[in-house]
Formats: C-alpha cells, sequence, structure tokens
C-alpha cells in the first residue's frame, strides 16, 4: 500500500528547493542587475533604476570612458608640450597616461585566459586519454601503483606546491619573459587536471566492451587507430566532460596566476585583471559587476552547448554489462 505524502511534507519540500534555487541564482542575479546601471546608481537601493548599456560598450571597446577621453586641460596641455623642456614633456605626458590608467584592457585579458585555458584543457584532454587507456586496458608491471599514485597529487593544495613550483621555474629561466612565464601556467594547468582526468577516462573506458576492439584490431586496426576510432567516439561524452572540468579549473585559476605572470601586466588572465580593477583607484561598482558578468559568460555557453555530452558523461556507463 503506497502511503499518501502529508500536504506538510509536501509543502516544506518546495519550500526548500525555491529557498535553495533563490539562494544560488539571487548572487549573479544581483551583479547582473548592477552592471546595467549608471556608475552613480551602482549601489542605490531599489530594483527599478535606468537601464544603461555603457558598462559593457566601455570593456568591450565599443566606447571610450570619461577617464580615457583627453579633456580640455589635457589637450591644451599636448598643445603647449612642444615648447617646454623635456624633462616638464616627460612628467606631463606621465601624468596624463596616468589619469587614462583607467581603460581595463577587458579584452586583452579574456582572451589571455580564452586561449590559456582552451589549450591547456585540450593538452589535458589528449594526454588523459592515451594514459587512462593505458591504466584501462594494457597490463603492465606497476601500473595499479602508478595510477594510485596519481592521484597523490591531490593530496598536496595549491598553497603548498607553490612555492617550490615558482622556485622550479625561476631556476630553468621560466619566468624570465612573458611567454615562458604563460608557458609555465599551462604546465601548471595541465597538472592540476590530469589526476582526475586520468580517473574518470580510466573508470569510463573500463565499461566500454574490450570485444569491441578485438575485432578491430583482427580486421587490421593498430592500437592507436583503435583508441581513435573505437574507444574515442564512443567515449565522447566522457572526453567532453572532462573537457568542461579541466576548462572550468584553469578558467577560474587565481592563485598562480597572480605570482608567475604579476610582472608582466598585459599577460594578465580574467581573475587577476579582475583582482586588479576591484583594488584600483578607478573601482567602479557597475562595471565591476559587467566584467564578472561576462566573464560568466564563456563557461556557461560551454555548459549550454556540451549540455547533452555533459549528462550523458555523468550516466552512461553506470550499468556495466
Amino acid at each position: 500500500m503506497v502511503k499518501k505524502k502529508s500536504l506538510s511534507r509536501t509543502v516544506g519540500f518546495y519550500s526548500l528547493v525555491i529557498a535553495l534555487i533563490v539562494g544560488v541564482t539571487y548572487p549573479f542575479f544581483w551583479m547582473a542587475l548592477i552592471s546595467f546601471r549608471y556608475d552613480t546608481d551602482a549601489l542605490a537601493p531599489g530594483l527599478i533604476h535606468p537601464v544603461t548599456f555603457n558598462q559593457y560598450a566601455e570593456l568591450l571597446g565599443f566606447r571610450q570612458s570619461i577617464r580615457q577621453q583627453l579633456s580640455g586641460e589635457q589637450k591644451a596641455l599636448l598643445g603647449l608640450i612642444q615648447t617646454l623642456p623635456k624633462d616638464q614633456q616627460k612628467a606631463i605626458l606621465k601624468k596624463i597616461k596616468k589619469e587614462q590608467r583607467e581603460s581595463f584592457p577587458f579584452l586583452t585579458y579574456f582572451k589571455n585566459s580564452l586561449i590559456l585555458a582552451g589549450l591547456a584543457s585540450l593538452i589535458s584532454v589528449i594526454i588523459s586519454v592515451f594514459g587512462a587507456y593505458s591504466f584501462s586496458r594494457i597490463k603492465y608491471p606497476g601500473r595499479g601503483t602508478i595510477q594510485r599514485g596519481v592521484l597523490v597529487v591531490y593530496l598536496f593544495g595549491g598553497t603548498i606546491l607553490m612555492v617550490p613550483l615558482y622556485q622550479i621555474f625561476a631556476k630553468i629561466g621560466m619566468l624570465s619573459n612573458p611567454t615562458s612565464a604563460m608557458l609555465s601556467l599551462l604546465v601548471i594547468y595541465m597538472v592540476q587536471t590530469l589526476p582526475v582526468s586520468l580517473y574518470m577516462l580510466g573508470n569510463y573506458f573500463r565499461t566500454i566492451p574490450y570485444s569491441i576492439e578485438e575485432a578491430a584490431i583482427i580486421d587490421g586496426c593498430t592500437r592507436t587507430q583503435a583508441i581513435l576510432k573505437i574507444v574515442v567516439p564512443l567515449s565522447l561524452p566522457a572526453i567532453i566532460t572532462v573537457y568542461i572540468y579541466a576548462f572550468m579549473i584553469a578558467w577560474n585559476e587565481y592563485l598562480f596566476a597572480s605570482i608567475f605572470i604579476r610582472p608582466f601586466p598585459s599577460d594578465y588572465t580574467l581573475p587577476v585583471g579582475l583582482y586588479e580593477l576591484f583594488n584600483s583607484y578607478h573601482a567602479i561598482w557597475a562595471k565591476m559587476m559587467a566584467a564578472s558578468v561576462i566573464t560568466a559568460v564563456p563557461v556557461v555557453v560551454l555548459f549550454m552547448t556540451m549540455e547533452k555530452y555533459l549528462t550523458s558523461g555523468f550516466t552512461v556507463g553506470a550499468v556495466k554489462e
């Protein structure tokens, strides 16, 4: 006999669900709401205020902010600068550049993060496919020890590894210029995401019947061809899930980026650039919220476009033959 749920339990359950949804979505809703306000109304109470797209236009480079535009006094100084001594010319130019420093290079930081996160995730997934296949299919001495040892990396937090990693890369000269500093970050992001990527893909590959690969090898396929033509297509949901996971870690990472690329402002990633914006003298809440909204867009778009693969990656293979 099926017992009918009481009204109080039903109301309590749905009230808890609604409270959870509101608690999760409210910060993002408030952030988006402030991003469409004028600077003077950014923290004003109430929900209804004049709407503007100026913050997004300035961040995306469609218009200049007030601080970026030369004032009448600055234009006059530039007109008279040729008649002044060189030391005074340098002082005036330095002052004008300082006043224009509010031009937050959002697109540059966005591009840096996108290239770094996308490339690190792609390389991590490629290595994980072949590494996880060796764990799940190939028998060799010490396989279990190596497989368990990969996860040992996750026992140590980023704060513990930061100092030794910095010393290693500094001693080999990887932090002397922007290109090598970005390359060192690329290596660190790969190391951060490889353990779980190997573990997830290894478990997934074990759910694929080995008889399919045997049939392909009998028909003349090499081991590499079997991986690329059999295992990878059948494991596409899991591979995309791992890619999204790796991309999110690299996209949101702040600790290592704030140390390794600190001397090179033009190579800042978005988390570091946003931190600088939040702590600068020209910190404007409306612009900061707009920058935060745009920062969240790539991950949201990635989840929406890959949703069917992501869902399959979490469910397919849960039941074995």
